[in-house]
């Protein structure tokens, strides 16, 4: 499977960066994104930079790939990855359970 990584450019000319994430260093192409500050978070997908991320979305996919190798490991208990969705409501309604309700309307 081949997932983008967020990176924080530690170094940057023109057209490469020398970036840092999940405790690697990484050689990222900046052609898609441009030539970016020092503390920028980037989506890196093999090798190039794809997007520019904000610190919380770099946070949330960090913790997304966090439960992801918990899970490869054999751990259930997610909450901890993702405490902004532990309370959350399924809102507006899946599209599922419309389908299901117009369903029983006929």
């Amino acid at each position: 499977m081949c997932i983008g990584i967020p990176v924080q450019v530690q170094s940057c000319d023109a057209l490469q960066a020398w970036c840092s994430g999940r405790g690697e260093r990484h050689r990222i192409d900046l052609q898609l994104v441009g030539e970016q500050d020092v503390g920028t978070w980037l989506l890196a997908f093999q090798g190039s930079a794809v997007r520019v991320l904000t610190p919380e979305e770099a946070a949330q996919t960090n913790a997304a790939l966090d439960a992801l190798a918990a899970a490869l490991t054999g751990e259930t208990d997610f909450d901890a990855y993702f405490p902004d969705l532990v309370d959350r409501k399924p809102h507006p309604p899946t599209i599922r359970s419309e389908l299901c309700h117009d369903r029983r309307q006929r």
